[in-house]
């Protein structure tokens, strides 16, 4: 909608800056209209009730809704949620709404919704239920997950995606939350065949993985970050790899290498290159030469020794 008569509509960041059309942020009201706060609740009244640092009245203030919202192209106002739905994710503060309006214009969607849920650890999880525009929903969730990485901070993509074919709504017919949270998380795994470990390498490689996503069973196949890997875990698991195999893999080649198959060619690649520059073991000869080497110096006058170090740097001077 549009704002009504004597009253004036922003729609801020988080520093109070005006967003661009299109991007989300709260719905804020300023004009002749607003009331004078909230009774007898003073704390609240400062809380909400600021100054309105666009008006051009002394003494006019700005009133944040707790909304959260956007501008269209035509000049018409969206609400997409509270900004109360606002969880913790790894330390920051997500608004779910936010994701969810990134996630409704992706063309292969008609639908989504973002909720947040805590594993066995108490750690809190994204996950996004979406409804497809169509029934070809291959290759769905890495699409849905690029595309976020474009537009979103790592922190603020799910680490899983479950498509449903409609939204459970309540009797109001507002998305039911608490149904979506009862699915079970693994319908979010993408769907193609498990591959079994083939090799003790892959097969250490899998055990890491499982305990690091906290999953049952890790097929070779599996894409780390399609599995709810992110930058943090990536950093646990390729500690965990270094330890294990006694290798200093870099943190980049679990992002180029995502699958236990290719990161276990990469590990062998990494272990037969640093073999190849280890010192060559000293043969028998060797051995038996400096022994004739060192008897002979030990026959020499410390004058000769030196004289003999001079000729030797001199010649390796020249060549």
């Amino acid at each position: 909608g549009r704002p009504i008569a004597n009253t004036r509509i922003y729609i801020l960041d988080r520093n109070l800056e005006p967003t661009p059309v299109g991007v989300p942020g709260q719905l804020c009201i300023g004009g002749a209209s607003l009331s004078r706060g909230y009774l007898n609740r003073p704390e609240l009244a400062a809380e909400k009730f600021l100054p309105d640092p666009f008006a051009n009245e002394p003494g006019a203030r700005l009133y944040l809704t707790g909304d959260l919202a956007r501008y269209h192209d035509d000049g018409n106002i969206q609400f997409l949620c509270r900004i109360d739905n606002q969880v913790k994710i790894r330390g920051f503060r997500v608004e779910l709404g936010e994701i969810e309006t990134m996630l409704a214009a992706h063309p292969s969607l008609r639908e989504a919704v973002v909720v947040a849920r805590e594993d066995a650890k108490g750690d809190r999880k994204l996950l996004g239920y979406v409804v497809a525009a169509s029934n070809t929903n291959e290759g769905l969730t890495r699409e849905l997950r690029a595309y976020l990485k474009e537009r979103l901070p790592d922190y603020m993509i799910p680490e899983a995606f479950v498509t449903v074919a409609a939204l459970p709504l309540t009797p109001s017919g507002k998305v039911n939350r608490r149904a979506l949270s009862a699915l079970d998380q693994n319908e979010g795994v993408p769907a193609h065949q498990y591959a079994a470990p083939r090799t003790p390498l892959e097969e250490k490689l899998a055990e890491i993985w499982a305990k690091v996503l906290r999953r049952e069973r890790v097929g070779i196949s599996d894409n780390f970050f399609e599995l709810g890997g992110h930058s943090l875990l990536a950093t646990q698991l390729i500690s965990r790899v270094r330890s294990a195999f006694k290798v200093e893999l870099p943190l980049r080649y679990l992002f180029e290498c995502p699958t236990i198959e290719e990161l276990a060619a990469s590990i062998l690649e990494f272990q037969q290159k640093a073999e190849a520059h280890l010192p060559k073991a000293i043969t028998r000869n060797t051995q038996r030469d400096a022994q004739e080497l060192l008897a002979r110096i030990d026959q020499l006058t410390d004058e000769q020794v030196e004289s003999l170090l001079k000729e030797t740097l001199a010649e390796s001077t020249r060549n």
